[in-house]
């Protein structure tokens, strides 16, 4: 593993393990790398080796989720290699906090929210997701998102405040859930044939089997996106641009697609724009629901332009000048709370340099 100083562009520190890297996740207390059967935590201040999970159950994936909030370091990883079990680590005080037992096949997709409170779940059937309270492991929220046929999950996300959460696999569909509770404090309804057809539908599930009445208690989505192609691997992002609700869509073609998403009614999410991420400057617009100012043509355009007037929307970082030197650890107290900005002037990695010395080697714990 080599860990670079990206606007810099030199050589921060590297190591070396025993066998492939299969994923690395990282907030600003620690750095995570996954293989198959190990897990390596180091301390993203020093860039030490602090613990090796050893004889984890075979992760072929690399399969893994880290809480961005550093102030609660969760780490979560599958917990067996046959079951939907899920294995909770607290990071920063180097214990197991809990086992979930998620699943009844094995884990696909694994995601925390912003804050770390919350930590959503599907298995490699990829038609039920679950939402668990954190460190607990009490199961809060279960949508269903298929019942006809299996998928493989390539996405799960919440968003930044954790009111929804989104799920795409290898189908042309892609889920928004919305994580709320129907409370008994709404006003009683007018009687009317359905709703008391309803009632009677709601109390017949404790009469049947609990397979049955948990798969009608479950809740759908909230929206959905029908994509234009299906089987193509895709990352999914909801976010909030000049204050409007947006779901993000990246395929494996190279081609971002943002829609519009109602927080309100939901339905289908109507598409703004489809942007090209290769550099051929082409971008399709739909000009009768876009309510966004015109961007560059291209993602590489963006990139590209200078910009003249400073960044007001970045969060406060480190001083790249003001911060540590090599071989110097960086002060608890110049850590943000917010995460990772890399547009951030003000940001930097951990710059402690580990090049020329012996690379990290793991204890057995």
């Amino acid at each position: 593993m080599n860990v670079y100083h990206f606007k810099k562009g030199t050589e921060i520190c590297n190591y070396s393990y025993s066998s492939n890297i299969l994923s690395i996740r990282l907030n600003r207390q620690r750095l995570i790398v996954c293989l198959e059967e190990s897990i390596y935590i180091h301390n993203i201040k020093d860039m030490k080796l602090l613990k090796t999970i050893m004889d984890t159950p075979p992760n072929a994936t690399g399969l893994c989720a880290l809480s961005i909030n550093h102030a609660n370091s969760y780490l979560a990883y599958p917990g067996s290699a046959t079951s939907g079990e899920i294995a909770l680590y607290d990071g920063n005080t180097l214990k197991t906090a809990c086992t979930i037992p998620a699943h009844d096949g094995p884990l696909a997709a694994l995601t925390f929210n912003s804050t770390g409170s919350k930590l959503a779940s599907a298995s490699e059937k990829g038609t039920v997701i679950r939402v668990f309270s954190i460190p607990g492991g009490q199961k809060l929220y279960e949508f269903r998102r298929g019942m006809k046929r299996y998928v493989n999950i390539s996405s799960l996300v919440f968003s930044m405040d954790s009111q929804f959460l989104c799920a795409s696999s290898n189908t042309e569909t892609v889920h928004i859930f919305k994580l709320e509770h129907l409370t008994d404090s709404r006003p009683e309804e007018p009687p009317t044939w359905s709703g008391y057809m309803g009632k009677m539908f709601q109390a017949a599930t404790n009469y049947l089997p609990a397979q049955v009445s948990g798969m009608i208690n479950q809740d759908r989505a909230f929206a959905t996106v029908r994509l234009n192609t299906s089987g193509q691997r895709n990352v999914c992002a909801l976010s909030t641009i000049q204050k409007l609700p947006r779901l993000l869509v990246t395929t494996s073609d190279g081609h971002l697609y943002i829609y519009n998403l109602d927080p309100q009614d939901g339905g289908e999410c109507v598409l703004i724009k489809k942007h090209s991420l290769l550099g051929s400057g082409k971008t399709e617009e739909n000009k009768e629901n876009d309510l966004q100012p015109p961007v560059p043509q291209s993602y590489a355009a963006t990139v590209a332009r200078q910009s003249t007037v400073p960044s007001t929307s970045t969060m406060p970082g480190y001083s790249e000048d003001g911060g540590a030197l090599r071989g110097e650890v960086i002060p608890e107290h110049e850590f943000a709370t917010g995460p990772v900005c890399l547009d951030d002037e003000n940001e930097f990695p951990p710059i402690i340099l580990c090049r020329g010395g012996q690379p990290g080697r793991a204890k057995r714990s």
